[in-house]
């Protein structure tokens, strides 16, 4: 039995390519930059090449004396943490903290733990369409508010955020933003300048690279404090050893994105809409959670009103499909999706959600597959 992977938005296969770029680099046996002998300053070179060709990638100002900062981390989950620990620790006095009620756990455990030390956490109301509440918004936001987070693109629905919208609000009361952009970079168009945030996070993982490398970008004159400390690496903000091959597999894996966007863009749209179509033909009653506003071109939240979702999940792994319930980092738990919960979507479409993602090594004959297997089990699990 084949195996057909649409679990895409909690990790991607590696690209042969990238692979290929880890390994020779790898084996060039690059020493630690951070040592003073040629070797070392060899290998401070080819990292400070890869920053530089990271940030170029993603829009990143690259001159004079209004140069962004890029920090390699070790994924989107630390890039979040640095953004909002360091942020909130440069004030000297605590405010107002503001994120969604659809963020990622990295961001909104983060913030919790922040309201505990004294800062005030306000989380802005979520639409159904799976847009933030921009009238919610204005009225959080006042001369208190130091920091907004609100994520580009959702890892469940695939709705992508007004940002821009956000950042003008924001702007009123020199509130900073920070997006977490790990499910849009390499989804969708993604420029830092252009956006205008302050702070965006992202991972090479969710965009056929490696585990354990992502980044965050930082606006130059942003505030932001070290979240860890003992050493002076990457201009203290991210310390210790650093891994040089782990952000040259991050570079390529962006070359390749760009290199093919457009055509692996309308590619990834051809599937969705091949996937959608063939599932309300087959179940009319399914409902494409987030429809009416504008998605990944790869994310398919659907829901099978009447139909438990962690059953179907269950039938269709055993059926050699690989799809979830809900973001990875929260999949130990059986508990309904925080997300459609903040949506305020009713009990019965929430409880029968299931969240598919295809990525560009999937292909129409795999659709048409999962769709001939629901065909078999909905009828099942209906009764």
């Amino acid at each position: 039995m084949k195996t057909i992977y649409f679990d895409n938005n909690a990790t991607t296969p590696v690209a042969d390519q990238v692979v290929e770029t880890l390994v020779t680099t790898l084996q060039l046996g690059l020493k630690n930059p951070a040592s003073q002998h040629e070797l070392g300053r060899q290998s401070r070179k080819q990292l400070e090449i890869t920053r530089r060709q990271v940030g170029g990638l993603l829009g990143c100002n690259q001159q004079g004396s209004d140069e962004d900062v890029l920090v390699f981390t070790s994924g989107g989950t630390e890039a979040n943490n640095l953004a909002l620990l360091g942020i909130c620790a440069s004030f000297p006095q605590r405010g107002r903290l503001i994120i969604s009620g659809i963020e990622h756990p990295s961001v909104t455990m983060v913030a919790e733990m922040l309201e505990k030390d004294g800062w005030d956490l306000q989380v802005v109301n979520t639409l159904p369409s799976g847009k933030i509440n921009l009238d919610h918004l204005g009225s959080l936001l006042n001369d208190e508010t130091r920091l907004v987070s609100v994520m580009l693109a959702n890892n469940e629905t695939g709705v992508i955020q007004p940002i821009a919208d956000i950042v003008a609000l924001c702007k009123n009361h020199d509130a900073l933003v920070h997006t977490d952009a790990v499910q849009a970079v390499g989804k969708m168009l993604v420029d830092f300048r252009q956006l205008g945030v302050d702070t965006l996070s992202l991972s090479a993982h969710k965009i056929h690279g490696p585990v354990g490398v992502g980044a965050l970008l930082i606006k130059n004159g942003c505030p932001i404090t070290p979240v860890l400390h003992g050493g002076f690496q990457q201009n203290g903000l991210r310390p210790g050893s650093e891994a040089c091959p782990l952000p040259v597999a991050l570079s390529k894996t962006l070359e390749l994105y760009l290199d093919h966007q457009d055509a692996n863009l309308s590619r990834l749209l051809d599937l969705q809409l091949r996937l959608e179509d063939g599932v309300l033909g087959l179940f009319p009653a399914a409902i494409v959670v987030g429809h009416e506003s504008q998605r990944l071109p790869q994310t398919s939240c659907l829901s099978f009103p009447g139909v438990d979702r962690q059953a179907l999940m269950m039938a269709l792994d055993v059926a050699g499909v690989c799809c979830s319930t809900g973001s990875a980092c929260a999949s130990g738990s059986s508990e309904p999706s925080p997300v459609l919960i903040a949506m305020g979507l009713p009990e019965e479409v929430i409880e029968g959600a299931i969240r598919f993602s295809m990525s560009r090594f999937n292909t129409p004959a795999e659709v048409d597959a999962v769709i001939e297997i629901l065909s078999e089990v909905l009828p099942l699990l209906s009764e």
